[in-house]
């Protein structure tokens, strides 16, 4: 299992070519050799085959625009290869007016991605979807509404970037979560739930209270490829001191790139 960066948590330094390239050779001197292209600039696809190649980082998986996605997905494809990345993902499904994604944002999601997710398949690439917590809200049979996702889609279809925060700020156990969607979970997330006061917040691996040991010894014996550090906010921590507490604690715990 290799351990990468994913790039939204220093995505404030990922606006313009300049940075990207040097956030990518920063997050490769911090000793990570791969990388989740998300919440980065535009990029023309040979010149980042290039900076990654140079920095010695693999792509392992990006988020790309639902919108592209939509409107020529072969395109989407054939840059992805291009890039020697075999992992198209979204961060979320389009949301709904008033900002939710529900019952009817995923009708919306099933009927518009079912045919980019075949054709995405025909390339030779898997399509990933990343969860939040509104994934593990009750729909009106009772279920769950990634119960629903499960069901609908085949692991030939529909892989997941299970996002260990996310699952349990959604009130489940992500060790179970893992266990349940093997198969499906060639990259997931990694980032820590931490009590501060009265609030939950995302904090590097360690620092909180998941339990890492048993979370990563499930991940591999799910088949678990690509386990990508992430941290959306980083209050006021520096977000490059984040990744790197939180690939030290992973080496720490025996785990090497």
């Amino acid at each position: 299992m290799i351990i990468g960066a994913q790039l939204y948590t220093v995505t404030k330094s990922c606006q313009t070519p300049e940075d990207l390239a040097e956030t990518l050779k920063r997050v490769a001197d911090m000793g990570y050799r791969s990388v989740q292209l998300s919440g980065v600039c535009e990029y023309d696809p040979a010149w980042m085959d290039e900076q990654l190649k140079k920095n010695g980082l693999v792509c392992a998986l990006t988020h790309t625009s639902t919108k592209k996605i939509l409107e020529d997905v072969d395109a989407v494809c054939r840059d992805h290869l291009t890039i020697g990345c075999k992992n198209i993902g979204i961060g979320a499904m389009p949301r709904r007016e008033g900002g939710l994604i529900d019952e009817d944002a995923y009708a919306d999601f099933k009927a518009n991605f079912t045919e980019p997710m075949k054709r995405i398949r025909e390339n030779g690439l898997k399509f990933y979807y990343h969860n939040h917590h509104y994934e593990f809200a009750r729909c009106a049979d009772g279920r769950w509404l990634i119960d629903h996702m499960l069901e609908d889609f085949s692991p030939e279809l529909l892989n997941f970037t299970l996002d260990m925060y996310w699952v349990q700020f959604g009130g489940c156990d992500p060790v179970e979560w893992l266990y349940k969607m093997k198969g499906r979970l060639e990259c997931i997330h990694l980032k820590d739930l931490a009590i501060v006061g009265k609030e939950q917040r995302m904090a590097p691996i360690g620092v909180g209270n998941l339990n890492w040991e048993k979370i990563l010894v499930a991940a591999e014996e799910v088949g678990t490829k690509h386990a990508l550090v992430e941290q959306d906010k980083s209050y006021d921590d520096d977000p490059f001191d984040c990744l790197k507490k939180s690939l030290d604690y992973l080496r720490a715990l025996g785990y090497k790139d």
